[in-house]
């Protein structure tokens, strides 16, 4: 596995080898040109502004300077890649609406633009110089010690670091060994210099929090795609199989039926007629899972009247209290039934009750389902009722499902799902 910042690589053993000592190399020199390059403008656009302020009052530079720090921290987030292979990605929110105007009162809002701000006067007043003595002395500094034979042997002597002077070749010798082992020094402290400095570096340009952010509500959306694809899925399966498969079987059972009358008395028509029992309790199975995908009188008339009709095919008799504004988003109808549903179906299989209800509204913003019955309760979530793949499909939804069920009942079932009425 490649290592993915310059702290992984300095812990493999091969890091000397590696090509992590020069990018780091390549990161803090790159940084003390480009921070000499940024304190040369914000000088000159602070003269600038001073010398406006005069000439037009009330309209200094200094918004312009504050918005300066933007593309600075873009350059410091495509210089981070050198020492740091984990993306850093723009802090920024899009504007709402095109045009200078909302730009600037979008970047002017953000915390981002003033945290870069800052980190553009920090880096112009601080973070370049030391990049550039951090360059210079662990990098030129050892360079110049292992030349020592070499400016000897060009200028007949040599001074090492401007100190002590050499004109033998074995002091230059041991002095180009010593080179070598600080060189070898050097390169993990240019390590250790370019990944504090890229560190502060994200910290202030491109933060973890911003990253995390942005992963969580690009989960939320997919999440809310796949919510619909999955219903969408789950109504083309139920159109294909009532246009097609309960057409053929409709047809078969027709020809089957005309058959067994045609066909004289013998083993041929009690063959024909069983034949026919067949496929008639076929095609019933067929319609009653069609209903389960999708039922069609919750496509068409909604939750209200789809819990009225799961209500109307229960065991147990069952009264609905449930008031609706009008229609609600079709994942939301889908999820709300099929709960309605489970729960009706394992009142009537477990819970020995003699009367359920299912009660709730729409109110501040949330769909509220209560199912309750006077069973014998002890109902546990997780133990073969269903209960647990209902209550991860609410929570999809960002909703909640909770279950009471104390021995000796009554059992209740609360779903709450955040929604707004569909448009």
């Amino acid at each position: 596995m490649h290592p993915r910042n310059v702290w992984q690589a300095m812990s493999r053993p091969h890091y000397l080898l590696s090509a992590w000592p020069w990018r780091s190399a390549g990161y803090l020199l790159s940084g003390a040109v480009f921070g000499a390059v940024v304190l040369v403008a914000i000088v000159a656009s602070a003269a600038a502004s001073g010398v406006l302020a005069l000439a037009l009052v009330g309209l200094p530079l200094l918004l312009g300077t504050a918005l300066a720090g933007i593309p600075v921290a873009a350059v410091e987030r495509l210089r981070l890649r050198l020492v740091d292979a984990e993306r850093a990605s723009d802090p920024h929110e899009p504007p709402g609406e095109p045009g200078l105007r909302p730009w600037l009162a979008a970047r002017l809002r953000e915390r981002a633009t003033w945290r870069e701000f800052g980190h553009a006067l920090l880096f112009a007043g601080l973070l370049w110089p030391v990049d550039a003595l951090a360059f210079a002395v662990f990098l030129l500094g050892p360079l110049s010690v292992v030349a020592t034979p070499v400016l000897l042997a060009v200028f007949g002597e040599a001074k090492v670091l401007k100190v002590w002077l050499v004109s033998t070749w074995p002091a230059a010798a041991g002095w180009a060994v010593l080179g070598l082992v600080l060189l070898a020094l050097g390169a993990y402290l240019l390590g250790v210099a370019a990944g504090a400095r890229a560190g502060l570096a994200r910290l202030l340009v491109a933060p973890r929090e911003a990253d995390l952010g942005a992963r969580v509500v690009e989960l939320s959306r997919s999440r809310v795609r796949l919510v619909d694809a999955f219903e969408a899925e789950r109504r083309r399966i139920e159109r294909d199989l009532h246009d097609g498969a309960q057409q053929r079987l409709v047809a078969l059972t027709m020809t089957l039926g005309l058959a067994r009358l045609d066909a004289p008395p013998g083993p041929l028509a009690d063959q024909l007629a069983k034949a026919h029992q067949e496929a008639g309790a076929a095609l019933a199975e067929l319609r009653e899972l069609i209903q389960g995908i999708h039922p069609k009188v919750l496509a068409d008339y909604g939750l209200e009247a789809a819990v009225a009709d799961a209500a109307d095919r229960s065991a147990v008799p069952v009264d609905v209290d449930l008031e609706l504004p009008g229609r609600l988003p079709q994942a939301v109808e889908a999820a709300a039934y099929f709960v309605v549903c489970e729960a009706l179906a394992n009142v009537g299989r477990h819970s020995g009750a003699r009367r359920a209800e299912v009660s709730g509204g729409h109110r501040d913003g949330r769909l509220v389902l209560r199912i309750r019955d006077d069973g014998c309760g002890g109902a546990r979530a997780g133990e073969g009722s269903g209960l647990t793949g209902l209550a991860d499909r609410v929570s999809v939804l960002d909703g909640r499902l909770s279950l009471s069920s104390p021995p000796g009942g009554p059992t209740l079932l609360r779903v709450e799902i955040p929604c707004e009425p569909a448009s």
